[in-house]
């Protein structure tokens, strides 16, 4: 942090404001002693996707849905949402990621006891292979359940029989 001229300690500090605050939401990653392999560092997740669009200096609609960022903003909007459905239920989110080091990653786990959801984000109405990461999960020797792909479908469509495409717009 000295590179920008502000300690450690502050800058978690104001990190602790922010989260507390609901302007963002730290999405911790998934991890057991099963393997060492893992990315531990936590994503970041503003909750307000206008907030974030302003700060990145992105003026229009457009810019956010065609931009080189699209991805990202569309990712930062369903983690957003559904970390807010959480809340309003007067729920704690139990949601991880996953990652490792051989770059195979999991947009978001829904643990409950010991059964694992898998919930990959896909700013696409069809796309193609989109739970080919589903079974690193196998490794945790936890009951993994049906994944969903969280798409532009228009409909909630079986991919195959582990996987459900499911449109955006039921968030």
């Amino acid at each position: 942090m000295n590179a920008i001229g502000v300690s450690n300690p502050t800058a978690k500090s104001w990190v602790s404001i922010l989260e507390r605050s609901g302007i963002i939401y730290i999405l911790r990653p998934y991890y057991s002693n099963v393997t060492s392999r893992l990315v531990k560092t936590p994503k970041i997740y503003f909750m307000d996707t206008g907030l974030a669009a302003y700060l990145c200096r992105w003026p229009t609609a457009d810019t956010l849905e065609n931009g080189a960022m699209d991805g990202a903003f569309f990712e930062t909007y369903v983690v957003s949402e559904i970390v807010k459905s959480y809340f309003n239920a007067g729920k704690r989110p139990d949601l991880y990621y996953y990652r490792d080091i051989d770059r195979k990653e999991l947009d978001l786990l829904v643990v409950e006891g010991d059964k694992l959801y898998p919930i990959e984000i896909k700013k696409s109405k069809s796309p193609a292979h989109p739970d080919k990461n589903f079974e690193v999960l196998d490794k945790f020797h936890l009951d993994v359940q049906p994944g969903i792909v969280l798409c532009m479908s228009d409909e909630i469509v079986p991919f195959n029989r582990k996987t459900w495409l499911v449109p955006v717009s039921i968030l």
